[in-house]
């Protein structure tokens, strides 16, 4: 299920992260939706949609990284 906009995402991700990660997060989300469609592209038993907020996580964490007050901040 992609998302269109970022007030569909997931509660939990809208409120962890800023709106430049959110962006982040739904782009790599779509991506990696159409990306790992057929099943034996994915690792073990994973769900097309458990891949999926995989890869957006990772993007988001190529790009920023949780500080010490729990908040996500860009990477410099």
């Amino acid at each position: 299920m992609p998302y269109d906009k970022r007030d569909e995402l997931p509660a939990m991700v809208q409120e962890a992260l800023p709106a430049h990660a959110q962006e982040i997060y739904l782009s790599a989300f779509n991506n990696a939706w159409e990306e790992y469609d057929d099943p034996e592209d994915r690792r073990g038993d994973a769900s097309r949609e458990e891949t999926s907020h995989r890869v957006a996580w990772a993007a988001v964490k190529s790009e920023y990284e949780k500080g010490d007050d729990d908040r996500w901040h860009k990477k410099e």
